[in-house]
């Protein structure tokens, strides 16, 4: 004869009662903002619609070939994506005229690998002229690094540099309706 087990009486849990959290509004997708170079200024909206910002540094060292700045780059978007929860959109500054032959070489380069990156993730990104940036943060579309730095910070934002200024900008103009596209 196989044991009979009666039902577990119906009586409340010891011990207070854990309400589950409500879930987060993250009804918002990840958006990254690049300015291009060896060192890049990136601007991030996190899916919860903070601003986080920064520059990294794509130099290679005396021993490292000039092509591991590149693969540097790639680690280093996966590593922004994977962290945000995936980026739906990323922005790079679009430049047209540089200062100097390797400056357009190394241009090339990073905005290559972004766009193959992002090809291969089915990532959408765009680029967007500077004067358009410039314009968008400090109504003039020929200002210098020292207004858009201080356009910045009048925004409330504390960028360490030009990089960081231009791609804080960039986020702003992708993400703000009288920007480009929320």
């Amino acid at each position: 004869m196989a044991p009979a087990t009666s039902p577990m009486p119906a009586t409340p849990a010891s011990g207070p009662t854990v309400a589950t959290p409500p879930a987060l509004a993250l009804d918002r997708h990840a958006v990254l903002a690049l300015d291009l170079g060896t060192t890049t200024g990136w601007a991030l909206r996190r899916r919860d619609g903070g601003i986080t910002s920064g520059t990294v540094t794509f130099r290679p060292s005396r021993f490292e070939g000039g092509g591991m700045r590149f693969l540097r780059f790639r680690g280093w978007l996966a590593e922004v994506s994977d962290l945000s929860g995936g980026l739906a959109r990323i922005a790079f500054e679009e430049v047209r005229a540089h200062a100097g032959t390797d400056a357009a070489h190394l241009y090339g380069g990073f905005l290559a690998h972004l766009a193959a990156w992002c090809e291969e993730r089915g990532i959408a990104y765009e680029g967007v002229p500077v004067g358009t940036i410039r314009r968008f943060a400090t109504g003039r579309g020929n200002a210098d690094k020292a207004a858009m730095v201080a356009a910045m910070c009048a925004r409330g934002f504390t960028p360490a540099d030009d990089n960081e200024a231009d791609a804080i900008a960039l986020l702003l103009w992708a993400t703000e309706s009288s920007g480009g596209r929320a």
